[in-house]
């Protein structure tokens, strides 16, 4: 049975280095799409999270390996019944008008993300208090023990946990916040942002960095460029010739047509990201020209090849057929209502996928509108209730590897995109929080996952890599499915 208000997940991996930076300079960039939420909190789009980890600052990040390290926090102890969690900031943290980062600031900024991540609504559902007790210590308390504490704030799924003053980081979660100031290594330049064309953020001159060396999101931010120019180029054909001619300097998505082009270009290197996810999943990926090295099906809801990865209810994804489709719809009260598929014609995966899924509906017997929009105009439509139906897009592995973290599961029951609930996945996921054991989890999340094909308000659509290109005069890039420009120079 097809649902409404879904929404179609792509996984992306990533492959992480690092070196040091030096050199000064103005590095362009073209990013997945436009930045047009800027609070980073307000939105789960990639593109805002991207947006936040420049501007912005976290009390605990991951490195490539994967493990939680201290960002913001010096150091922070847990009591012995694993209830109290004192943290410390660390020495020299400023915001972007020069005043000084306090714990304050940081209690207020957990209060308004836990009313916006589904990590953090689990960890507000069972504290006790969360107060600051100086200027750089605040103590949170719980209810009951949780091994997800420092988890949440480190990690990197939308919305993070990014900190903001106090003065902003009250305003209530469901209204943007409209000054932008952070306390992250670059500093957003207001004057300078013309919509539509492109961002400015400025090195922050006052940012001191983490004495290690930097790793993936954690370490020691060096920016080691004087600014970073966000381009706003749509079409992607137009952007790699930008690339090419040396105007741009880094291009998040490079299109799959031209892949093979970049590659023998010897001025610009690519660097792939281990990895995204229809009814045929092979159609989809087809669809968008790629090879075995870049793509291939991938019916898991929890990223294949990561813990999580199950075969539960998967039968729905590898038995599909128009006929049995229009059977069903058939069997149903459906009476023609228009279903709108928003097709972003500026992000090349959830354009493929929206087309390919708008002709199967037809096919199936429905009444379908296309509606053909950039990446920004869906996001601001998928916000409301009315007026679409299903789009496409795509999704990080580290985001979709784990029920916790996963957007489609995460947010079930609460006030989110699809506005999807199924009473069978809460106790399912309170299960999953509280297991002792991997293997436990790891069955509980094949439940959670079959549960997710009967219910359907998403339907995977296949794993693939779309790489980043760039300027091979770039040194010391990190490359990551989050693009981070630090450690970078030219």
């Amino acid at each position: 049975m097809f649902k409404l208000k879904a929404f179609i997940p792509a996984l992306f991996g990533l492959a992480l280095v690092a070196a040091p930076a030096h050199a000064a300079g103005n590095l362009v960039a073209v990013l997945e799409a436009e930045i047009v939420t800027l609070d980073p909190h307000f939105s789960t789009a990639y593109i805002s999270r991207t947006f936040g980890y420049m501007v912005f600052d976290t009390l605990f990040a991951k490195d490539s390996k994967g493990d939680i390290k201290p960002q913001m926090v010096q150091d922070w102890k847990v009591s012995s019944d694993g209830l109290t969690y004192t943290f410390t900031l660390r020495d020299g943290l400023k915001w972007h008008d020069g005043q000084p980062v306090t714990a304050a600031d940081c209690v207020a900024s957990l209060r308004r993300w836990g009313t916006r991540s589904a990590l953090g609504r689990r960890i507000f559902a069972i504290t006790a208090s969360l107060e600051p007790t100086d200027a750089k210590t605040f103590v949170l308390t719980l209810k009951e023990p949780s091994g997800l504490v420092i988890d949440a704030l480190g990690n990197p799924v939308s919305p993070v946990a990014f900190m903001m003053p106090e003065r902003i980081a009250k305003t209530p979660g469901d209204q943007r916040i409209t000054e932008i100031i952070g306390s992250g290594p670059f500093v957003y330049s207001k004057a300078d942002h013309r919509t539509g064309d492109r961002m400015i953020l400025k090195k922050f001159a006052d940012y001191v960095p983490r004495p290690e060396p930097a790793d993936f999101l954690a370490g020691g931010k060096r920016v080691g460029i004087d600014t970073l120019e966000i381009r706003v180029i749509p079409d992607g054909a137009t952007a790699a010739s930008a690339l090419q001619a040396g105007e741009v300097d880094f291009m998040q998505y490079a299109p799959f047509d031209l892949l093979l082009q970049l590659e023998k270009n010897s001025r610009v290197k690519l660097v792939n990201f281990t990895g995204g996810n229809m009814v045929d999943q092979r159609e989809v990926l087809d669809a968008l020209g790629l090879d075995a090295k870049y793509a291939a099906p991938c019916a898991t809801f929890f990223t294949c090849g990561t813990t999580y990865e199950s075969k539960a209810g998967t039968e729905a994804a590898v038995k599909t057929s128009i006929e049995a489709a229009k059977a069903a719809l058939k069997a149903t009260k459906y009476a023609g209502e228009p279903v709108v598929v928003m097709e972003a014609n500026d992000l090349e995966a959830p354009r493929v996928s929206a087309q390919v899924l708008a002709e199967r509906l037809k096919q199936a017997g429905f009444n379908v509108d296309l509606q053909v929009m950039d990446w920004a105009s869906v996001l601001a439509r998928r916000a409301k209730k009315e007026g679409w139906s299903v789009y496409g897009v795509h999704a990080g592995g580290f985001d979709l590897g784990s029920p916790l973290t996963n957007v489609m599961v995460a947010f079930n029951c609460a006030d989110f995109t699809g506005w999807q609930c199924d009473a069978r996945i809460t106790p399912l996921m309170e299960a999953f929080a509280k297991a002792p054991a991997e293997e436990d989890r790891k069955k509980i999340a094949g439940e959670i996952q079959s549960v997710m094909y009967d219910q359907a308000p998403a339907i995977p659509w296949g794993q693939f890599a779309q790489p980043a290109a760039y300027r091979a005069t770039l040194r010391g890039l990190i490359p990551s499915a989050i693009p981070v420009f630090w450690n970078v120079e030219k």
